[in-house]
């Protein structure tokens, strides 16, 4: 909230008056994927779409850009007494992420799906914006301080129904209420059977139909986009 001071004139030897102004939400948006103008980038910017329809700020973060690493297990974050006590105390460019992490209102992580899971950068920065507020205690605690909105978008090549019979939504509730679990709630957006190359004729693809791939990123995909701006809106539509 912010407190913003105005000087009123219709009011006798010019008092300030003090007029409240609530502050925009803040979403931050994390691209898991090594691409910036794909599927699963192009969700996130219609998710940002989204939230900025409702007056919200955002900041699109693309992991790929930056060096860093998994939990490395000093376990700093959980030293009694420590000076790094619940906060991750690696210094690469996560830092600066972890930073927007504490001043954001929602948080919406994007990645295709690799061999199952996430890819290797999404579960590295998982790692490390988890552990650090988890407490190792009976209750679960978390030491995040507040609740807020989180949520995930996924993306794979295989079509819904391997999805289900390979455990891709399995692994991924998994990680979800983790995260409900530190922030206060998680919800995720499957995108599924895209279209993973421009021209499958210049790849070994045999498993694919390209003209299917085609139709489905024309007919399917927009209405996946809109999910993702929906999503984008929903999570800064109000605090928890």
């Amino acid at each position: 909230m912010q407190v913003v001071y105005r000087e009123s004139w219709d009011q006798p030897h010019n008092l300030l008056s003090i007029a409240l102004k609530k502050d925009p939400m803040n979403l931050l948006a994390i691209n898991g994927s090594p691409r910036k103008k794909w599927n699963t980038a192009t969700l996130l910017e219609h998710a940002c779409s989204g939230a900025k329809s409702e007056g919200a700020k955002t900041n699109l973060i693309h992991l790929y850009d930056l060096d860093y690493k998994g939990c490395i297990s000093c376990f700093s974050c959980k030293q009694i007494g420590g000076k790094s006590y619940g906060h991750c105390p690696v210094k690469d460019d996560l830092l600066s992420v972890f930073e927007k992490v504490e001043k954001a209102d929602a948080i919406l992580i994007g990645s295709p799906i690799y061999f199952s899971i996430t890819t290797g950068e999404t579960r590295s920065f998982l790692e490390r914006l988890m552990f650090q507020f988890s407490v190792y205690d009976s209750k679960r605690s978390t030491l995040f301080g507040r609740k807020i909105r989180t949520g995930f978008i996924y993306t794979t090549n295989s079509t819904e129904r391997m999805v289900k019979e390979m455990g891709f939504d399995r692994n991924a509730r998994l990680t979800e209420m983790a995260m409900a679990g530190i922030f206060g709630s998680c919800e995720s957006l499957f995108v599924t059977d895209t279209l993973q190359f421009d021209d499958y004729s210049k790849y070994v693809s045999s498993r694919y139909n390209p003209e299917e791939k085609k139709r489905r990123r024309d007919e399917q995909f927009p209405l996946d986009c809109r999910k993702a701006y929906e999503l984008g809106a929903r999570l800064v539509q109000t605090e928890m």
